[in-house]
């Protein structure tokens, strides 16, 4: 599959992180069930709101794994801080 790139009037980029989350005590495996259905709806969410996709979403009992892709004015940072 080839690349995919966006563009704006000057600037052709692909900006793709990998993110993972791990809970603050993450000996016990907490994110599955309801929890997981929710975590997930929240983060869908929240990237609407903030313009950003999801290339690949993974949540494990111990951590989550985003692969998202962001506008490469708005920067990862921002993303992961909120």
């Amino acid at each position: 599959m080839p690349e995919q790139y966006k563009s704006n009037n000057n600037v052709v980029y692909s900006c793709k992180y990998p993110v993972i989350v791990c809970p603050k005590y993450n000996i016990q495996k907490v994110l599955k069930g309801n929890l997981e259905t929710r975590l997930k709806e929240l983060i869908r969410e929240a990237c609407r709101n903030m313009d950003l996709e999801i290339i690949e979403m993974e949540v494990m009992p111990d951590h989550l794994y985003l692969a998202i892709e962001v506008n490469y004015k708005f920067g990862v940072y921002k993303a992961v801080k909120h």
